[in-house]
């Protein structure tokens, strides 16, 4: 469904460590808005939902609602640090366009 990348495996483990709570997780989602549309966002969160999946990142896991599962089929993540800065970084094939900045995109 999703690949997590071991960059991204290793910054998501050290941004939880930082969270002190066994019971957090890194909780990827799609939502309206955006330059293209749709943006992604990554939040800590402790409950996981009915309709959650669970995917494996190394040491510990990530949570996607079923909603953003079906605009990241397929994609991948990965942390990437460059000139630019640090981020997140999104492929995902179902993205038609995307912004400049990466953080958004259209599926249509």
């Amino acid at each position: 469904m999703i690949l997590i990348t071991e960059s991204a495996s290793t910054k998501i483990a050290d941004i939880l460590a930082e969270e002190n709570n066994t019971k957090a997780k890194i909780r990827v989602f799609v939502q309206g808005g955006g330059c293209s549309g749709m943006q992604y966002g990554f939040t800590v969160d402790t409950e996981q939902n009915e309709d959650d999946f669970e995917i494996s990142a190394g040491s510990t896991s990530v949570l996607v609602d079923s909603i953003s599962a079906q605009y990241l089929t397929d994609a991948s993540i990965d942390y990437v640090e460059d000139l630019n800065g640090s981020q997140f970084k999104i492929s995902n094939p179902a993205a038609v366009t995307t912004c400049g900045c990466g953080s958004s995109f259209s599926p249509y």
